[in-house]
């Protein structure tokens, strides 16, 4: 090897290491990713990763968000840094949040990162396509659910209310609880219809109550045949007169 190559080989090398190349990604992923590194070395490793503004450096920032840890003001710090980080990289932070909130534990702070990246016109979209990565069936740990469907309460949106409908009818009782409360903030007549015919169908007093009285609040109008099964679905202490819910 000649010592132009020799020197070639080393510049080609120093570049791959500024933009991150795969050795030193994986360490500073790990040192993100992991509560038992060194304070130092951690934080370190969130302003390298930071630095980048790509979606490979937003992907490895992501895994901060995995794990908090004392002192809450230290945890704080670092979250924010992450979180900067990965706004710092734009677009193209998108996908690897996708893919981060398909298995989170919590979603707090990819929504916040979310909100920073994506304009204001379209954030109902992007939280209705990560929305759209979780079903109605049963899940171990449902608060990333539970999470987003009290955010897109935010956004009345005839998109944001059919999306939501489906999780009136979720595994979860407490799921059910809080697409109840959204639909609810939608302030939208057409709610009515699917919140009675998941009131007739569900087990959870908590749930039907919440329904009852979240139609009483909204004081809609209900049609005939819609005000009949009403009435056959409130729990004890509502009922159904002039066309409205209402209690006894």
């Amino acid at each position: 090897m000649g010592l132009f190559d020799l020197f070639s080989k080393k510049s080609s090398g120093e570049a791959k290491s500024k933009d991150g190349s795969s050795r030193d990604m994986a360490r500073l992923t790990r040192l993100v990713s992991n509560k038992m590194s060194q304070n130092y070395d951690r934080q370190e490793a969130i302003e390298q990763l930071a630095k980048l503004a790509n979606g490979e450096g937003a992907k490895a920032l992501l895994r901060r968000f995995d794990f908090s840890m004392e002192p809450s003001i230290v945890d704080q710090d670092e979250k924010e840094a992450a979180a900067a980080g990965i706004a710092a990289a734009g677009q193209a932070a998108l996908e690897p949040i996708h893919a981060y909130c398909a298995r989170a534990e919590s979603l707090t702070w990819p929504l916040k990162v979310l909100r920073q990246i994506v304009p204001a016109d379209q954030i109902v979209a992007e939280l209705l396509t990560v929305l759209d990565q979780f079903d109605t069936e049963y899940m171990r740990n449902p608060e990333p659910k539970i999470q987003l469907i009290a955010l897109l309460g935010e956004y009345r949106t005839p998109e944001v209310r059919e999306a939501v409908e489906p999780f009136l009818t979720d595994v979860n009782e407490s799921v059910r609880f809080h697409a109840t409360g959204t639909l609810f903030a939608m302030a939208d007549p057409e709610c009515a219809e699917p919140i009675v015919d998941a009131l007739a169908a569900e087990e959870s007093l908590r749930v039907k109550n919440r329904m009852a009285r979240g139609l009483e609040q909204a004081g809609w109008v209900l049609s005939p045949e819609l005000a009949e099964r009403t009435r056959g679905a409130l729990p004890p202490g509502y009922t159904v007169r002039d066309a409205k819910v209402c209690t006894e």
